[in-house]
């Protein structure tokens, strides 16, 4: 498990790179990664299991807030999953569950989210998991557009799956976030997408862009969306 919890444990980012990776209000990746004080009470962090004051943010802990980010976006209020993330880490003994064991791919550990949300008495609202009957499961919106963004595999020197890669426009399409190209800095291939946007701002045609870096212009388009700020459907 060593070097499953070297990849996640790798310091990427500072909090406002992920504010603007995951297209966040100012401040609200501390917020949820650090948590904060907001007069005289204190309000506990959601991703780090206590508050650090550290500006640094691992790869786990952006992609766990990845997960509160498409959480969010389907309507509803992540504060409320603190608890559920308390319990799994406990009960898995990981310091990022939902980006260490695939709780929301993995059947068997979906069922310990689903109990974690019970002992936790988390409003069925707001479950990310759901019993549907015959001992089926159904994940929630929150939880399925985190899904089907991120890819789940194996890193050299490790033994579990864990999230390497997110594709902040879903799957299958060009612009991925990786540690392990460009420093983690979302990309075309291997070309920074605020590169491709900030030419194609400054006059150049879409044509053009793409034969100086060797990429199709649907590839140049989808750098300028995520630029722009469009999400997953």
């Amino acid at each position: 498990m060593v070097g499953d919890v070297a990849y996640l444990e790798r310091p990427l980012y500072l909090m406002r790179d992920v504010d603007l990776m995951l297209q966040l209000g100012k401040g609200t990746a501390k917020r949820w990664i650090d948590g904060y004080r907001r007069y005289a009470k204190q309000y506990p962090p959601i991703v780090r299991e206590r508050r650090t004051g550290d500006d640094a943010v691992s790869w786990g802990e952006f992609v766990e807030t990845a997960l509160l980010s498409a959480y969010r976006e389907a309507g509803l209020r992540i504060y409320h999953l603190r608890g559920v993330v308390e319990r799994l880490r406990e009960s898995l003994n990981v310091r990022y569950p939902l980006a260490h064991v695939r709780p929301l791919v993995d059947m068997p550990t979906m069922r310990l989210v689903l109990d974690a949300q019970r002992a936790t008495g988390l409003d069925t609202d707001l479950w990310l998991v759901r019993e549907i009957g015959s001992g089926q499961l159904k994940l929630s919106e929150g939880a399925r557009l985190f899904k089907i963004k991120t890819d789940f595999d194996t890193p050299a020197d490790a033994t579990e799956k864990v999230a390497m890669r997110y594709h902040p426009l879903g799957p299958g399409t060009a612009v991925k976030i990786d540690p392990q190209q460009r420093f983690g800095q979302p990309v075309v291939r291997a070309v920074p997408t605020d590169v491709l946007a900030e030419q194609v701002r400054a006059g150049d045609p879409i044509e053009s862009v793409a034969v100086a870096y060797q990429l199709s212009p649907d590839e140049v388009r989808q750098a300028l969306r995520y630029e722009e700020g469009e999400r997953a459907a």
